[in-house]
Order: structure tokens, then C-alpha cells, then sequence
């Protein structure tokens, strides 16, 4: 067994993610499941000329903080299955780094606000980086799905649940 890195990484958030999500149950598990909430971005206003050209993008992703979340666990029972599964095979929430990631669509921007829908955080998230959505890279024609491929066909829980709120 190798021994990891030393390095300690230290994040700023960039700006704050505002949704109507107050509470980590009922908040869709994906946003794929919630195109028509929306939400709003604000960039700090001492990143905001890194947002030069973003508007010409449908879609960005946001990088964020899993504030809420403490501690972590290797393996555990994700939202779609009762299952357990490790979690570097799922996007469930406690992580040993706790990094989101979410696509979403950008409607539109007011200078440092972008307007968005289809978003799946908790109202507050520190938000650590935005990159744009491109087709051409971020889509591939054959993918595996893992262990959600058992599901294909099946209903799915759209929401969470307080599974992961220890």
C-alpha cells in the first residue's frame, strides 16, 4: 500500500450558491430530476471578471462545498437503492473530500449573479469553481453506468432523504 500525499490543499470559496433548499430531505439527488428549479450563483465580486464569456454557455458545472456533511463513509446505501456501494461508486454527500459537482443551466447573467435552473444544493453551498459545460468534451457515446445499470427501467427516488444527515 502506497502512502498518499502530504500536501494539505486549502479552498476559497469563489461565491455562494442560493436555492430554495433549506433542509438536505426533499432536495432532489440530481438536477436532472428538477429542470425547472432554479436557483441563483453570486460570484464575489473579486472573481467576477473570471465570469468574462460564461453567458455564451447553456450549461456550467459548479464545483461546491458539501458544508452541511461531517465525516465520511467508505461504503454505504446511496439514494436510489438500498444497496451498499463504495463511494467513490456513487455522488453521495459524505466523502472524504467533501466536493460536489452539479451541471446546470445558466439562463442568465447579471454581472456577478448568474441565474440558474435545475440545481440540486442546499441554499448557502460555498461554491469552489464554475467551468463551462461543453458537449464536444464532457459527452461520451459509450459509458457504463455500474450498478445503477439494475435500475434501468425502474422508478427513482428523486429526493433525498436524511440517510446521509449524520
Amino acid at each position: 500500500m502506497s502512502e498518499g500525499p502530504e500536501t494539505v490543499f486549502k479552498f476559497t470559496p469563489i461565491g455562494i450558491i442560493y436555492t430554495p433548499f433549506k433542509e438536505r430531505e426533499g432536495t432532489p439527488i440530481q438536477g436532472h430530476y428538477a429542470p425547472e428549479v432554479e436557483g441563483r450563483v453570486e460570484v464575489f465580486e473579486e472573481f467576477a471578471d473570471g465570469l468574462k464569456d460564461v453567458e455564451g454557455f447553456s450549461h456550467i458545472i459548479l464545483l461546491y462545498v458539501f458544508h452541511k456533511s461531517k465525516g465520511y463513509n467508505l461504503v454505504t446505501k446511496p439514494f436510489l437503492e438500498d444497496e451498499e456501494h463504495g463511494v467513490f461508486a456513487m455522488r453521495a454527500p459524505r466523502r472524504p473530500n467533501p466536493i460536489g459537482l452539479t451541471v446546470v443551466r445558466l439562463n442568465r447573467r447579471e454581472g456577478n449573479i448568474l441565474h440558474i435552473s435545475g440545481i440540486d444544493v442546499l441554499d448557502g453551498t460555498p461554491l469552489l469553481d464554475i467551468k463551462p459545460y461543453v458537449g464536444e468534451f464532457d459527452y461520451f457515446d459509450e459509458v457504463r453506468a455500474g450498478w445503477l445499470e439494475t435500475h434501468a427501467g425502474r422508478p427513482r427516488r428523486r429526493h433525498a432523504d436524511d440517510r446521509f444527515g449524520k
